[in-house]
C-alpha cells in the first residue's frame, strides 16, 4: 500500500479495513442495546435508499452523526426526487443514482416509513449536536462514550473471578482516571517515606569538563563490542520486533545508545541538523546513565525499545512522506527520553506518598513531567546540546512536539488519545471521500502522541518470547512497589501484591480492554501495514487464554499460602544466581497443582546480573492426590522468600544434599 506524495496539506490513504477472518475486535464495536441515546437508530440505515453504501461499523459519536446525516440527504433526495451532485452524498457517494427512484418506494407505505425514519434520524442528530458544550471538542463524546463502555467491560470482567476483580481495579485505576488518592495515608507508618523521597528528587550528574573521544567512532556508536554480532542484530532495525535483550547484551548495557545512534544515522537526521557525532554519543550516553537499570522494567531497554518502534511505525509506508523531517526527530527524541530516570514507582504512588516530584508538579502528570525536565536538563550539560544548531523557532517547535508527546504517556490519558485516533479516523471517512486533512498542528500532533503511545504500549505486539520476557520485568517491578507499600503501611495497589496474581488473566485483560482497541485504530490509520501487528497480538492473546483455560489457578493468597516442600536438588546451573529445583507444593484445600517449566526462556532475564522467577507454566500429570512436582528457575531473591515460607523443609533438604556430596542450597 502506497500513498499520494503529501503536498504540505493533505494526504490520502485508504482506510477500508478488512479484519483478518480469525481477528478479534475489540470491546468498543460491541452494540449496546441499552445505548441507545449515543447511537443511531438500528434500522434507520437499512431504510435508506443507499444500497450501495459501504456498510462499516462507526462507533465514535460524531462519526455517527456525519453518517447519519448522509443516510437523510440520502432519503431526502429520494423523498423529493431531486437530481443531485454527484460529488456530494453518504459514503461512497452512494447517492448519485438517487434521481432514479426505486420501485420499492413507489407505495404511500413505503414511502411514509422512509420519510418518518429519515425524521427521526435527523432528530438524533439534533440531539447529539445539543449535547456538545462549547468548551468541548467532538473527540469529549468519543472519549465520555468509550469511558463507559470500558467500565461496563471491566465491570463484567470483574464478575467472573477473584483474579478478573484484581486486574479490573489495576486497568481501572490506571487506564481510566488520574487522581485514584482516595486511600487515607497513615503518616506514622510511612517509615521509609524520605527515602522515597531521596529517590524522587531531580539530581542531573554532571561531568566536570567535556571528555573527548579517544578512539574512532564505532559505525553503531558504542566501542568495545563483537560488531560481527552486533551488525547481525541491526539488521532488523527497521523491523517490528527488534531482538532488543540481545542487543543489550550485545552493547555491554548500552541499547539506547546504539539504537538512537543507528536511527538518527539512517534517516541522515546528523547531517540535516547538524549535530556532532560527539555530542549527540555524549548526550544519549548521558541519557542512558539517568535511566535506573536497577529497574526491571522502566530501564534503558525499555527506552530502546521504544524509540525503535516509533522508527518503525513512521517508516509506514502510508505515514512515511507526511510529516517533516524535525517533527520525525522530535518523535524518536520522545521515545528514546521518554521515560528517563524512573524511580520504578507509578504516578499514584508518588502522589499518595506527598514526594518531592508530586509536590513540584502538583499531582499531575508527574512522572511524565519529570522526565521531560531531565532531558530537557541534560541537554545543558557541556557539550550535551544537540540541538544547538537548530533556529530558535525550530529548537522551540520540536520543544513543544516533545513534550506533547511525552505527556501523552500518561496512561490516564489513555482513553482520551484513543477517542481522538477513532474520531479523526472514523470522521474523515465522510470528508472529502478518502481524503484526511492534516494540515494543522493539532490533528499531526495526535497521530504524533498515538505513535509514541502505541510504541510505549508494544509489548504485546512483539514475537511471544519478547513479550513474555516484558511480562515478566513489569509484573516483577510492579510487586517490588507493592512490597514497598507493605512496608510502609499502604493498601497494596491492584496487581502489586506478588502472592495474589494471575499472570494470564491480567494480560488478557490488558489486551481486550487497552492494547487491542488502541492498535486496531492505528492498523486502521495506517492500513495495511499494520496488519501483521493485529496477527501478532491476536496469536500472543490467544496463548495467554490458552493458559486460562488449560492450566489450573497459579493464584495464591496470603490467606491460602501452599506449603512448600523442596524435595530434591534437581540440577546446578553453571551460573551460580540460577539454580533449579524440583520441589512439591501442597495448598491447603488439597488442590494439587501440577507445574514444568518447560516453556521457561532458555535465557536469564538479564537484571543486574540476576535473573527473576517466570510465571508460564503447563500442567503436567502427577501419582498423587494432593501434591505435585513443580520445576521453578529461581533467582537468589525467590529462594530467600521461599526460605522465608517453609525454613524447616529447606533445612532439611539441606542436611539431606550434604549427605551426598552435593553443594548446598546456599551455595
Amino acid at each position: 500500500m502506497s500513498m499520494d506524495n503529501f503536498n504540505g496539506t493533505d494526504y490520502h490513504t485508504n482506510l477500508d479495513v478488512h479484519p483478518h477472518v480469525n481477528r478479534r475486535s475489540s470491546f468498543l464495536f460491541k452494540t449496546d442495546d441499552n445505548d441507545a441515546h449515543h447511537s443511531p437508530r438500528p434500522g434507520s440505515r437499512s431504510a435508506s435508499f443507499s444500497m450501495e453504501r459501504i456498510e462499516e461499523k462507526i462507533v465514535t459519536p460524531f462519526a455517527q452523526v456525519m453518517q447519519t446525516l448522509g443516510t437523510i440527504r440520502d432519503n431526502f433526495v429520494v423523498l423529493t426526487k431531486l437530481q443531485t451532485d454527484k460529488r456530494r452524498g453518504s459514503l461512497g457517494g452512494a447517492a448519485a443514482a438517487a434521481h432514479v427512484v426505486p420501485r420499492m418506494f413507489h407505495t404511500d407505505k413505503n414511502y411514509r416509513k422512509l420519510a418518518l425514519d429519515t425524521l427521526q434520524n435527523f432528530d438524533w442528530c439534533l440531539e447529539q449536536l445539543q449535547s456538545l458544550q462549547v468548551h468541548k471538542s467532538v473527540s469529549n463524546m468519543a472519549s465520555n462514550k468509550f469511558r463507559k463502555m470500558l467500565a461496563q467491560e471491566l465491570t463484567n470482567f470483574s464478575d467472573a473471578s477473584k483474579s478478573g476483580s484484581q486486574v479490573s481495579l489495576y486497568l481501572s485505576k490506571t487506564f481510566l482516571t488520574s487522581d485514584d488518592n482516595e486511600a487515607d495515608i497513615d503518616v506514622s507508618k510511612q517509615k521509609e517515606k524520605s527515602k522515597i523521597h531521596q529517590l524522587s528528587r531531580i539530581t542531573v550528574e554532571k561531568s566536570p569538563g567535556v571528555p573527548q573521544m579517544s578512539k574512532p567512532v564505532s559505525r553503531f556508536g558504542v566501542n568495545g563490542v563483537n560488531e560481527v554480532a552486533l551488525n547481525k542484530c541491526m539488521k532488523k532495525i527497521d523491523q517490528w520486533g527488534l531482538e532488543v535483550f540481545e542487543l543489550n547484551q550485545l552493547t555491554n548495557g548500552r541499547p539506547l545508545t546504539c539504537v538512537t545512534y543507528m536511527i538518527l544515522q539512517k534517516r541522515n537526521f546528523l547531517d540535516t541538523f547538524k549535530i556532532p557525532v560527539e555530542t549527540l554519543l555524549r548526550y544519549i550516553g548521558t541519557v542512558e546513565k539517568h535511566y535506573r537499570k536497577e529497574n526491571y522494567y522502566h530501564n534503558n531497554i525499555h527506552a530502546a525499545d521504544v524509540a525503535q518502534s516509533v522508527h518503525v511505525l513512521l517508516s509506514s509506508p502510508v505515514l512515511s512522506s507526511v510529516f517533516t523531517d524535525l517533527e520525525i526527530l522530535a518523535a524518536i527524541f520522545a521515545g528514546a527520553i521518554h521515560d528517563v530516570n524512573h524511580p520504578g514507582f507509578n504516578n499514584q504512588f508518588l502522589i499518595q506518598t506527598m514526594s518531592e516530584l508530586a509536590i513540584i508538579y502538583n499531582d499531575l502528570s508527574v512522572l511524565e513531567n519529570h522526565h521531560l525536565a531531565m532531558a530537557f536538563k541534560l541537554l545543558q550539560n557541556e557539550g550535551c546540546d544537540i540541538f544547538a544548531n537548530l533556529s530558535n523557532k525550530e529548537r522551540q517547535s520540536l520543544r513543544k512536539m516533545v513534550i506533547d508527546m511525552v505527556l501523552a504517556t500518561d496512561m490516564s490519558k489513555h482513553m482520551s488519545l484513543l477517542a481522538d485516533l477513532r474520531t479523526m479516523v472514523e470522521a474523515h471517512k465522510f470528508s472529502k471521500g478518502i481524503s484526511l486533512s492534516v494540515n494543522n498542528y493539532s490533528d499531526r500532533i495526535k497521530i504524533l502522541q498515538c505513535c509514541v503511545h502505541c510504541a510505549d504500549l508494544s509489548n504485546p505486539t512483539k514475537p511471544l518470547h519478547l513479550y513474555k520476557e516484558w511480562v515478566k520485568r513489569v509484573l516483577e517491578e510492579c510487586w517490588c512497589q507493592g512490597d514497598q507499600e507493605k512496608n510502609l503501611g499502604l493498601p497494596v495497589s491492584p496487581m502489586m501484591d506478588r502472592h495474589n496474581v494471575s499472570v494470564e488473566k491480567s494480560q488478557v485483560g490488558f489486551i481486550d480492554f487497552i492494547v487491542q482497541p488502541l492498535w486496531e485504530t492505528w492498523a486502521e490509520l495506517v492500513s495495511p501495514d499494520a496488519n501483521s501487528i493485529l496477527d501478532s497480538l491476536q496469536e500472543n492473546r490467544d496463548y495467554f487464554n490458552s493458559k486460562i483455560l488449560t492450566s489450573p489457578s497459579m493464584e495464591v493468597t496470603d490467606k491460602e499460602s501452599p506449603k512448600i516442600n523442596i524435595i530434591k536438588e534437581d540440577e546446578h546451573n553453571n551460573n551460580d544466581n540460577n539454580i533449579k529445583f524440583t520441589f512439591t507444593a501442597t495448598s491447603n484445600n488439597d488442590d494439587s497443582v501440577s507445574t514444568s517449566d518447560d516453556e521457561l526462556d532458555d535465557e536469564s532475564t538479564e537484571n543486574n546480573g540476576t535473573s527473576t522467577e517466570s510465571h508460564d507454566f503447563e500442567s503436567d500429570n502427577v501419582d498423587t492426590q494432593t501434591e505435585s512436582s513443580i520445576t521453578y528457575h529461581l533467582s537468589d531473591e525467590v529462594i530467600q522468600r521461599l526460605r522465608r515460607l517453609s525454613n524447616d523443609a529447606l533445612h532439611d533438604t539441606e542436611e539431606n544434599d550434604n549427605e551426598r556430596g552435593d553443594t548446598s542450597v546456599d551455595e
